[in-house]
């Protein structure tokens, strides 16, 4: 590479870097050579005029015409640069061919696999540090270049003892090296990774040894390589699966100086199975793709606004998804190291955990809900003496149901000692999303949602709390949903539900799994269509997604939904009962027709005796919590209530448990429970069967008042043009929101100028925007512009003639600057202008990128942009369906925003003050990443 190109190179990519920054202030992404202008960096077609009138100034050159037409990332832009200075086309190819693509830290864009991802920087950055690991008292850095040495020689290894491409190779090792390099070893010989956890004690290798009898039947393991403590049990194992040809230890694969050809994997090739805890029966295999895999981790730097300079620090176990996924591949693919520790270190002594963050100034760390219960709990004040926890910027609260209270209460006391005020952060995942989902804004508030807890158990709407209500139900709000990601919640019918309103979860995207593996029957129930079943419940409201609980976990109580987790947690509370070992589950009772309440708990005290005023209390709990007592208390010594590997109660188990009589209680008369129950449960079941049956006939009488109002419409677009068919459209959908039962609000509307030109900027919800406005505007001649693709049909064509609709280009770059200046004509004529300046709308909610083109036209004609915030339109009308729901939409106009200038500064300086006004009112969350998120309170 010669060294004018270099700086050319590095003099463009400066140039393109300050534009970025300006068009996105606050967080100025990583500009490579090959980013697309317009996707990666956000570039729409008038800033890419902008820049290459940026690019000619800085060199001193002119650029052809075609080059802004023709480039859509840096490179191509380079290529230009270099054949206007050197000696034409073929020697400015000759020195683009030399350059090496990013600068080696930057995540990789074009691998199709994991273990491409990791080549990509072993050939890139061999040196810098992967995995800082400890490891019995001792501590191993390990750089790319280890990493991939070490997973090349038991690559070998792996395929001297017989590994085929193809075949699955279970891992039962505890966090190490041996872990690392084998799981990555098994995929460079082109196998399929199966993780297992190994046996924590010997009192529990019955029950260890059968689940995975299970799980290594249905992968159809070929190889297991386990410890060697552990080799009795795999010979166990191996006796009982026929698939499985060989037991081995690290050691018996390790080969030092071995040489394989690696096997990357192609996209849609099985990367690896990761199987479920096994917590509510047999367990199941999800399928993983490296596609699967690529696409979360993608996500989950988006989501994080990954950085080069973080660490991730984890005691997360690696057979867990979350450890593995999160912890491992996520990093790797980001190029910044982890910090890996013992699970067994961090439960003995929590305070290392926050040593390993203050020592290696960890950025990003979390787990579960419990391990931040276990730090409030376990960690005294001396032993956080000296550790500074400033640099932690994202504690992640995951994997299970989050407490509000606990986040609050590890904010607040570990803040004494650096953490920042809003590092708390809940998400969600599971591994049928490969492991994320959502997750909170890095730096923004938690927000927890107060809603009535008596309207939430009857109706399933998650209403407000009034401000004196005295037990409000809280629920901890886990965030937006994952970029390319999707989800939505639906009642027992199938049918999408709005904000606020809890059903069941299902979700959709790149990071979903196909299925289960060698399981159809487990598959089939997943799956509906191209959406994935959760199990878990949920509600959506202004774009976060709220976790209410799991479908199987739910206990119907005299109609009411009833989630065992708030009591289990309350119960927990008590003295005399271990904290996180607190079992609620229903059981049928053939004989009532209901469902019994039974609740086991750990005593602190082996030797206590069932206390009766120990059950009163529990009893009293429940009365407030979910409004009777529960049929069943079981006290019970330490180690009955059965967990997962990760911790969480296996409520199933524990059914199972008490159903097979293993702990003996005595059951209360049917005659009580029927007398207690029978007049409860008729009307709240009632109650949902009309609310649905309502919904729906709701939707069809929309779609009745659209067939009825439509025609009017079309004839006087076609037969009135101009005025007289907007007066007619405007009376006809203030019409139909009314017949339809849809109130539309309008604020602000005085604060709309009567008179000269305007342009009225309002944020994209829905198909119903256009016509919201369209029904609150006065009758000034509005004129709404809209994107050339609507105009692709004909006869929607000639009804936006008929309403003198506008149409602009969004892709073409020469067409775009010739709408622009068309847009700034008619503004200076004094023509009113409705725009839509995200371009588009999508079922996420949250406001995305502004387009500059409206925001050129204004600066340039000198007339005010208008903000104008739409709320409630996207859920009563979601992108994908013509199925309307029940809601409210609200119009919020506000003060005028006039232009500090003509120019192209000035113009850019405009659209982000109307963004700004417009994120304030629509109450969706903001989809641009930023350093510095805007602060809202909690609900």
């Amino acid at each position: 590479m010669n060294e004018a190109s270099a700086t050319t190179a590095t003099r463009l990519l400066a140039t393109v870097a300050a534009l970025v920054r300006e068009m996105r202030p606050g967080a100025p992404p990583d500009v490579g050579l090959d980013a697309s202008l317009d996707a990666d960096l956000g570039l729409d077609s008038l800033a890419r005029v902008e820049l290459v009138l940026r690019l000619e100034k800085e060199f001193v050159v002119a650029l052809p015409e075609h080059a802004l037409a023709s480039s859509e990332t840096p490179r191509d832009l380079l290529r230009f640069l270099l054949a206007g200075s050197t000696h034409g086309a073929r020697a400015a190819d000759a020195s683009i061919a030399s350059l090496v693509q990013g600068d080696g830290i930057r995540p990789p864009t074009h691998v199709g696999s994991l273990t491409e991802a990791l080549a990509h920087h072993v050939e890139r950055q061999p040196d810098r540090l992967s995995v800082h690991l400890y490891e019995d008292g001792a501590e191993y850095p390990i750089t790319y270049r280890l990493l991939w040495e070490g997973a090349l020689r038991f690559a070998a290894g792996l395929a001297d003892a017989g590994l085929r491409p193809g075949e699955r190779v279970a891992i039962m090792l505890p966090t190490g090296r041996d872990y690392l390099f084998t799981f990555y070893g098994a995929m460079l010989a082109g196998g399929v990774p199966v993780p297992l956890y190994p046996p924590a004690r010997l009192a529990a290798i019955e029950d260890h040894m059968t689940r995975h009898v299970g799980i290594l039947a249905n992968a159809e393991a070929s190889l297991l390589v386990t410890v060697p403590e552990a080799k009795q049990l795999g010979y166990l194992l191996r006796a009982r699966v026929a698939s499985l040809r060989r037991v081995l230890m690290p050691g018996d694969i390790d080969q030092a100086g071995a040489s394989i050809a690696p096997i990357h994997g192609r996209p849609g090739d099985l990367a690896f199975l990761q199987y479920t805890s096994g917590s509510t029966g047999q367990p199941k295999g999800v399928i993983l793709t490296h596609a699967n895999l690529l696409a979360n981790v993608r996500a989950c730097g988006i989501a994080l606004r990954a950085r080069e300079d973080d660490v991730f620090v984890s005691w997360l176990p690696l057979y867990h998804d979350m450890g593995l996924i999160g912890g491992c591949f996520a990093t790797m693919f980001h190029g910044f190291p982890t910090v890996l520790m013992s699970p067994l270190a961090f439960l003995v002594k929590p305070s290392e955990w926050m040593r390993a963050i203050h020592r290696h100034r960890g950025t990003i760390s979390g787990g579960p809900n419990f391990c931040f219960e276990l730090c409030l709990r376990r960690i005294a004040d001396d032993e956080m003496a000296g550790l500074d926890l400033s640099s932690w910027r994202y504690a992640f609260n995951g994997a299970e149901p989050i407490g509000a209270g606990t986040m609050s209460a590890f904010s607040e006391r570990f803040a004494r000692w650096g953490l920042p005020r809003h590092a708390m952060a809940p998400v969600y995942g599971l591994a049928e999303s490969t492991v994320g989902l959502a997750a909170s804004t890095p730096g923004a508030p938690i927000r927890v949602d107060a809603i009535d807890r008596d309207a939430f158990a009857r109706t399933g709407e998650a209403v407000p709390a009034a401000a004196d209500a005295p037990s409000p139900l809280c629920v901890v709000g886990c965030g937006q949903v994952f970029v390319g990601h999707d989800v939505r919640v639906i009642d027992a019918a199938g049918v999408e539900l709005g904000d606020r309103h809890e059903g069941a979860l299902q979700f959709r995207g790149p990071s979903a799994t196909s299925g289960y593996f060698r399981n159809p029957e487990a598959t089939r129930r997943l799956l509906d269509g191209e959406w994935v079943r959760t199990g878990d419940r949920a509600y959506l409201a202004d774009g976060t997604l709220f976790i209410t609980g799991r479908d199987k976990d739910i206990i119907i109580r005299g109609g009411r939904n009833i989630s065992p987790y708030e009591l289990e947690q309350a119960i927990g509370d008590n003295a005399a009962i271990r904290r996180g070992c607190v079992a609620v589950f229903a059981v049928p009772d053939p004989a009532a027709g209901t469902e019994r309440v039974v609740v086991l708990a750990e005593l602190r005290d082996r030797n206590a005796t069932n206390d009766d005023g120990l059950k009163h209390a529990i009893n009293a709990l429940a009365v407030r919590l979910i409004g009777s007592p529960v049929d069943e208390i079981v006290l019970a010594p330490p180690g009955a209530v059965p967990k997962t590997s990760s911790g969480k109660i296996r409520r199933a188990a524990a059914r199972e448990l008490y159903e097979r009589g293993a702990t003996s209680m005595s059951r209360q008369p049917v005659w009580l429970q029927v007398a207690r129950l029978s007049a409860a449960a008729a009307m709240p079941q009632l109650r949902r069967a009309l609310q649905s049956l309502s919904g729906a006939l709701f939707a069809l009488r929309a779609r009745f008042v659209v067939a009825v109002l439509a025609p009017p419409v079309v004839l006087a677009a076609l037969l009135v043009p101009g005025r007289p068919c907007r007066a007619v459209g405007r009376a006809l959908a203030r019409v139909a929101f009314r017949w339809c039962g849809i109130p539309v609000i309008a604020s602000g509307l005085d604060q709309v100028p009567s008179d000269g030109g305007i342009v009225l900027a309002a944020n994209h919800t829905s198909y119903l925007d256009a016509l919201v406005l369209l029904s609150v505007l006065d009758d000034r001649g509005f004129v709404f512009v809209a994107k050339r693709e609507l105009g692709a049909s004909v006869l929607v064509r000639r009804i936006a003639a008929g309403f003198g609709v506008m149409f602009v280009e969004r892709f073409d770059v020469a067409r775009s600057v010739e709408h622009a200046d068309e847009l700034a004509a008619a503004a200076g004529r004094g023509v009113p202008l409705v725009v839509f300046p995200e371009g588009t709308f999508a079922r996420r909610a949250g406001l995305t990128a502004f387009r500059s083109g409206a925001f050129v036209a204004a600066a340039r004609a000198g007339v005010p942009v208008v903000p104008v915030a739409l709320r409630g339109a996207r859920s009563v009308l979601r992108d994908g369906t013509w199925w309307l729901r029940r809601g409210a939409i609200r119009v919020i106009f506000d003060a005028p925003i006039a232009a500090r200038g003509s120019d192209w500064a000035a113009a850019i300086a405009l659209r982000d003050d109307v963004r700004a006004v417009i994120l304030r009112h629509c109450g969706e969350p903001d989809l641009l990443p930023s350093t510095t998120p805007a602060e809202t309170e909690p609900a």
